[in-house]
Formats: structure tokens, sequence, C-alpha cells
């Protein structure tokens, strides 16, 4: 009876452990799970800068394709369109489409309006626009383009995006916007229920995109 008390004695120490160092492990663990979404694609020059659609991160998004813009990076910028309609705008008396928002920063950060293009046809994944796009840059020309999107978005893009254009001949860079913007730190993300949406969801977009176009 003494024997089996102790054993039971044990067996809650231990479970007490194990629960103490995955709770001490878990910061560590979720900061490396947010940096390994992470990824990006130098590109000095192209034909195009193309901003993903994505309503709740616009602003940063678009604010990055600005300043490379100004850099000389390239020579116009090209929005997809997911057809998703923003908040009351006053000044407008309306209810906006997103992509429209995004217009509207680019102007605000000095993009001339003719160095804008919003592709028209709707699109609804990130597989619809690499899609779309590779249809755009065959019928311009393009050799190149410059992909502007969110950090935790990052990786699953650039593997969207190289796989939808391999034998294309066009070459794919990627640029993505530092967390902390409109996205929630690395070393902080499971505070938020839009860091769980970014990071955890986005493991789950992953491994669906590697077994639907893999």
């Amino acid at each position: 009876m003494r024997r089996r008390a102790l054993t039971g004695r044990r067996a809650r120490v231990s479970r007490v452990l194990v629960a103490a160092l995955a709770l001490a492990a878990w910061p560590l663990a979720a900061w490396c799970a947010a940096l390994g979404l992470i990824t990006g694609a130098p590109t000095e020059r192209a034909g195009a800068l193309v901003v993903l659609s994505g309503s709740a991160n616009y602003v940063e998004r678009v604010n990055l394709a600005a300043e490379l813009f100004r850099e000389g990076r390239a020579p116009k910028i090209v929005l997809t369109n997911d057809y998703q309609q923003s908040g009351w705008l006053s000044a407008e008396q309306r209810n906006p489409f997103f992509v429209e928002r995004a217009q509207m920063e680019l102007a605000r950060a000095g993009v001339p309006a003719e160095r804008v293009e919003t592709l028209p046809r709707a699109v609804t994944s990130t597989y619809e626009e690499a899609l779309l796009l590779r249809e755009y840059a065959a019928e311009h020309d393009l050799h190149s383009i410059l992909i502007v999107t969110s950090a935790y978005h990052s990786r699953r893009a650039l593997w969207t995006f190289r796989r939808v254009f391999n034998g294309s001949g066009v070459e794919i860079g990627l640029r993505a916007v530092a967390p902390g913007e409109q996205t929630p730190r690395p070393a902080a993300w499971w505070f938020y229920a839009l860091g769980w949406r970014m990071v955890a969801g986005e493991y789950v977009k992953l491994i669906y995109y590697r077994a639907q176009y893999s």
C-alpha cells in the first residue's frame, strides 16, 4: 500500500515537472515557430512590385511597396484585388474596398496614380493570385516581379509563386514587412487572437498548400 502511494506521488511529481518544462519552453518554441514562417528572396530590380491582397495588413504592405518604389526597385506597383470591403469612410460616405484603401495609401505615400495598376479579376487565395500574375507577366513581357507581403505570409507566398511560375522564365523576388506594424512580433504573437490566426493558422494553410499544390 505504501509502495503504491509512493508510486502515485512520483507520477504526480513527474507530471508537474513535465508541465513546468513545457510551460518554460513554450515562449522559445512559439518564437521559433513565428520566425520559421518569415523568409524572402532578394531582388535588386524588377519589372513590377506586386502587393498581395490582405485586408488586415494592407497598410504595412503598401507602405513597404511605396518605399521600394521610391528606391527605384520597379517602375510600377501592381495590386491584386480580393473585392473585400472595408469599414465606413466618412470622407467618402461609403465602405470602400480594401484595394481602394491601398490606392489611397499609395497616393498619400507619393506614388503617382499612373504608376499603380489594379488587376480587375477577383482573387480569393494566394494560389489564385499567383496564377493571375503569371498571366499578367506573360501579357506584359515581365521577366521579374518583386512580391510584397506580410512577414508570416511570406514563406507560403514564396513557395506558391515559385511553384506556379516554374518554367516561365520570370524571376520571383519577395520582400516581407518586418513584424510589429500590423502584425504581432515573433516574441509575443500568442498573446493576441490575430497572432494565432497569422502564425498558427498559417501553418495549417502551409500544410494544406503543400498537400494540394505539390
